[in-house]
């Protein structure tokens, strides 16, 4: 039986990069993940906090010449509703930043954090899956499909939505679903985007344009399955011009990639994050709709998290109550963003008057109200970011 301080449960980029993570902190780390089933064709915006997690493992430069940035981002209702919301916009520079982070495939990000685990001498990978999890008091066994017994200290699930590290410490999850799903692709287009990403509020779901380098994009278009069903029968040429058209040609003529993907839309929040010596990360512990750039970004907060909680002291053995204190630390966040996003998703599925009322009147608020949309700014980059920033603005006052 090998033993280790953590075992990693899952090969997504949640679980890569707390793998790597927890070992260029000082801990012996396994990573345990079968190989892919689906090649991932989306990109992933990561924001500020999540670009200087990847600066300091070292991995930025090599992600940096295939990323862009979003240096503004723009909310436009598209809708046809009586109540329709003025459009607002967010610019990064008014919160003293070139841009608020940069958008990357999920390809690239792979590739370089799997070469990185790989490069790491005290980070094994085995590529197999995990068929049985034993706990007590001093460690988790773990019990592979080839018949190997592993032994950890603490073991993190960062195995997805059917989670088998969830399920065998006994913690629950609640899901539920939309009848939404989302084409994902990426298109070339004639003008140039600016480093400008445009998320369209529509009657299905947000259509949400994000940049790429040079004239290309990623598109994120939620509707319904049945529609997202005929637009991925559509010849190129004929998905193009539906593409265009949403786009309110802002971006000029547009030309869908090959490799669109559909992936249908439903949100997931366990009962807890941690447990003694299990913590959950990614979408083991939350997910939901990608609407505000906030799903990698907060997984990489639970891994910046649980490097605080198990790194801070690597010479000592890691605490039996560890995954105790990751779940109350990492609970509002998680709770706040996840339902956060329900709400937001939900109300642009409503047709209920007041629920369009409130959303157009919060949205005007934003435009109208600019220490407050700063505020707001701050926040989805990192949490308590705003109210730091405004008591560190009034500590500069004080001083003067």
């Amino acid at each position: 039986m090998q033993d280790f301080e953590i075992t990693v449960v899952g090969g997504g980029l949640a679980g890569l990069i707390a793998a790597l993570a927890l070992a260029r902190g000082g801990r012996k780390v396994a990573l345990i993940a079968p190989a892919a089933e689906k090649a991932d064709e989306r990109t992933t915006a990561l924001m500020d906090q999540s670009i200087r997690l990847l600066e300091r493992l070292g991995l930025w430069d090599r992600i940096a010449p295939l990323a862009a940035p979003l240096s503004v981002m723009q909310i436009i209702d598209a809708t046809n509703r009586l109540l329709r919301a003025p459009t607002a916009q967010f610019r990064a520079a008014d919160v003293e930043l070139y841009a608020f982070g940069y958008n990357i495939p999920n390809r690239v990000l792979l590739e370089t954090l799997q070469a990185g685990v790989a490069a790491e001498a005290n980070t094994p990978r085995l590529d197999e899956s995990v068929v049985v999890l034993d706990h007590s008091p001093e460690r988790v066994t773990l019990t592979l499909a080839g018949g190997e017994t592993i032994a950890a200290a603490f073991v993190i699930g960062a195995d997805g939505r059917n989670s088998k590290v969830r399920e065998s410490a006994g913690i629950g999850a609640r899901r539920w679903s939309y009848r939404q799903s989302a084409v994902v692709l990426n298109f070339s287009h004639t003008l140039p985007h600016g480093n400008v990403s445009t998320e369209f509020h529509t009657e299905t779901g947000p259509f949400t344009q994000v940049p790429l380098p040079g004239l290309r994009s990623s598109l994120v278009w939620v509707v319904k399955p049945e529609e997202a069903e005929r637009l991925m029968a559509l010849p190129i040429e004929e998905l193009s011009r539906e593409v265009e058209a949403r786009m309110q040609s802002m971006l000029g003529k547009v030309t869908v990639e090959p490799g669109a993907q559909t992936w249908p839309l439903s949100s997931l929040m366990a009962d807890r994050f941690g447990k003694d010596r299990i913590a959950l990360v990614g979408e083991a512990a939350h997910a939901f709709p990608p609407i505000g750039a906030q799903g990698l970004n907060l997984s990489l907060r639970d891994v910046i998290t649980l490097s605080e909680l198990l790194t801070a002291a690597a010479d000592r053995p890691i605490p039996a109550d560890a995954g105790n204190r990751f779940n109350r630390r990492r609970r509002a966040d998680i709770m706040s963003r996840t339902f956060g996003v329900d709400l937001l998703n939900r109300s642009l599925l409503s047709d209920f008057l007041p629920t369009q009322m409130v959303r157009a009147a919060g949205l005007h608020i934003l435009n109208s109200a600019p220490p407050f949309r700063n505020l707001l700014m701050r926040e989805g980059l990192e949490p308590g970011g705003g109210f730091r920033a405004i008591f560190e603005t009034l500590r500069k006052e004080v001083r003067r």
